[in-house]
């Protein structure tokens, strides 16, 4: 559902990479009319949706070591060329899943209590990228919010995200703060701000969460 709302940020003619975990799905909910040039930071341009299975290569996978498919005129690169890609300002979006968000667009996705494996290319892309969007679930298994008003864990980017997007609400990040734009069918407003700890404002033209 995350990865399919999050696929209808992108536009025809960006540079976009897709980043570790949820955002990985976003390739295959791609709608077929955008014309969308995808990046994998491990060295790749131009791939497309996951492969049928048994139709996979090895020799060709995602920064999640996922098989992907190869659209023509695709090409494979190495790290040096990915990130001078990447640090060059050449993606247009990136796309991120995170273990918090914050209401001044803040985002930590790499390092949590016991459990810190690095932060991978993403310290790159949140400098690199002009607009990054961040997916995550709402709430963590306890129920807290992981939309906050300041991330408690550290953080990957300050103030870099331009678009939030959870199972439960789609939050446009502006200077003024967090405005919700888009909201799932079985929840109203004020039960959208007794699950989340960030404050936000709401858009005139409010609508029902976007599968299409």
């Amino acid at each position: 559902m995350i990865s399919r709302r999050a696929a209808l940020e992108l536009q025809d003619g960006e540079v976009v990479n897709l980043g570790f975990g949820m955002p990985m799905a976003v390739v295959n909910f791609i709608p077929k009319e955008r014309n969308v040039v995808l990046q994998s930071e491990n060295g790749c341009f131009l791939f497309g949706p996951t492969p049928r299975l048994g139709q996979q290569d090895s020799d060709v996978a995602n920064a999640g070591s996922m098989p992907i498919t190869l659209r023509p005129g695709a090409s494979t690169f190495d790290f040096a060329t990915s990130f001078g890609i990447i640090r060059g300002g050449h993606v247009s979006s990136a796309i991120l899943g995170a273990l918090e968000v914050d209401q001044e667009g803040s985002i930590a996705n790499w390092s949590m209590p016991g459990r810190s494996p690095g932060m991978g290319g993403a310290m790159d892309l949140v400098a690199g990228a002009r607009k990054i969007i961040a997916i995550l679930l709402h709430a963590d298994k306890s129920g807290a919010s992981k939309v906050m008003k300041q991330c408690s864990l550290p953080l990957t980017g300050k103030g870099v995200v331009k678009v939030i997007i959870t199972d439960k609400a789609v939050f446009r990040v502006t200077p003024g703060g967090l405005v919700l734009e888009e909201l799932v069918a079985d929840l109203n407003v004020e039960g959208l701000r007794s699950i989340t700890e960030a404050d936000f404002t709401i858009a005139p033209d409010l609508c029902e969460y976007r599968l299409a």
